[in-house]
């Protein structure tokens, strides 16, 4: 996420959110935050249409990681920042319970393959097939001739 975006969260100024993280730069090591390059945002400005108003910023904005947002929580201290830090938690959680839960599924699965004879095969292979996660195709961009 971009810093701006991020300071709208948070319920900040852009500037307040960017000093708090560069007074506490040893907590964003570069898989949490990293500042975009001139052509980055433009390249950024080009695809994404509610970031036009970067093209006109002094300085070259920060994009966060998931790991940085959930850090900004402990950095920013106002209301708004401790919302969003039980937030984080919570979906964190959830996707670990999620996580779990279907990996406890599959291991069920693979007991009762074994414990039941050949004639159930069709079902349990139809259950696993159920179980994957599809890729979704790409979808091709231009014209074709």
């Amino acid at each position: 996420m971009i810093d701006r975006h991020l300071a709208d969260l948070y319920g900040v100024e852009t500037r307040i959110l960017n000093q708090s993280v560069k007074r506490n730069i040893n907590r964003f090591p570069e898989e949490f935050m990293f500042q975009l390059t001139k052509d980055e945002r433009n390249k950024v400005i080009t695809i994404c249409d509610n970031l036009d108003s970067l093209k006109y910023a002094r300085t070259m904005p920060y994009a966060f990681t998931e790991y940085g947002v959930a850090m900004l929580s402990s950095v920013i201290n106002n209301d708004k920042a401790i919302q969003v830090n039980i937030q984080i938690i919570k979906t964190f959680v959830k996707l670990r319970q999620l996580i779990s839960s279907t990996s406890q599924l599959h291991k069920r699965l693979e007991e009762m393959e074994k414990k039941y004879n050949k004639n159930f095969k069709i079902i349990f292979q139809v259950l696993h097939e159920l179980m994957e996660i599809p890729e979704k195709p790409r979808k091709e961009i231009g014209f074709k001739i």
